[in-house]
């Protein structure tokens, strides 16, 4: 079950805030529940309505374990995590995570067809996301027809299908070759724009998480927890081969690259 404000204590949400972390701990245990291995400690941070929040850190610093633990995947050890969304959050996983045997229209619809939506209503809103995402010419194919690009459209577009409040990404782009990834990520910005979720988004990339974030948090090496928050200066809409242009995407790239090789290990 997703966590939501009504679980999680009567301290109000801010008002333009639809998630609010705060203190944020979670640790794994061994085979025998004796052993104790810190993943993330003292995590702090909001995101406002709307707004794109990217997270950027090293290898095993607690990323996807923060993601997890918002979409309800995973349960902290101690802390709060607050969604003020009358949805719970939809997820884009790193692989794509498309059915092999349904073809994309088909993929797109499964969570309505879940929910029981009427199949006129299914194809009305399928066609409007695969037009989104660019897949209308590709509604019969199946996956394994597509190219690696190609599939993870179809999860964003299945993540958006039924209209949730909030998206977290857990590096949707990573696999893909520089020319596709720069492709998804002017899409994605484009999507993103003209419906306005709350997305948190996880990178490895950091000239991926400036070019598309509102704001860039870093983490530290685990067990992780933010050491600076920085708000990315560029005006939307963006171009993402022009941002490349600007001296600030180098100065705030190498800003970025200086705080993660300042991170201290814990």
């Amino acid at each position: 079950m997703s966590p939501t404000a009504t679980q999680l204590g009567r301290n109000p949400v801010p008002a333009d805030a639809a998630i609010e972390v705060r203190d944020l701990v979670k640790a794994f245990y061994d085979a025998g529940g004796d052993r104790i291995t810190l993943a993330t400690t003292g995590v702090n941070f909001s995101v406002k309505r709307g707004e794109f929040v990217c997270i950027v850190g090293p290898s095993g610093c607690g990323k996807t374990t923060v993601l997890r633990i918002l979409a309800g995947l995973e349960t902290l050890l101690s802390g709060e995590v607050r969604i003020e969304s009358a949805t719970p959050p939809a997820m884009v996983f790193q692989e794509a995570s498309v059915l092999p045997w349904l073809t994309v229209s088909q993929n797109v619809a499964f969570p309505l067809s879940l929910k029981g939506v009427s199949r006129q209503k299914q194809r009305e809103r399928v066609g409007e996301l695969l037009a989104l995402t660019g897949l209308t010419e590709f509604a019969d194919a199946y996956p394994h027809q597509l190219s690696g690009g190609m599939k993870q459209r179809v999860s964003v577009a299945r993540a958006l299908v039924d209209d949730r409040d909030v998206l977290l990404m857990d590096e949707p782009f990573g696999a893909l070759d520089e020319q596709t990834r720069l492709t998804l990520q002017q899409e994605l910005l484009g999507i993103w724009e003209r419906t306005g979720k709350t997305v948190v988004f996880i990178t490895h990339s950091v000239d991926e998480a400036l070019t598309l974030a509102d704001r860039v948090l870093v983490m530290s090496p685990r067990p992780g927890t933010i050491v600076a928050d920085l708000a990315v200066p560029f005006e939307r809409p963006r171009d993402v081969v022009e941002m490349r242009r600007d001296k600030r995407f180098w100065d705030l790239t190498y800003e970025v690259w200086r705080l993660l090789a300042a991170s201290p290990e814990h």
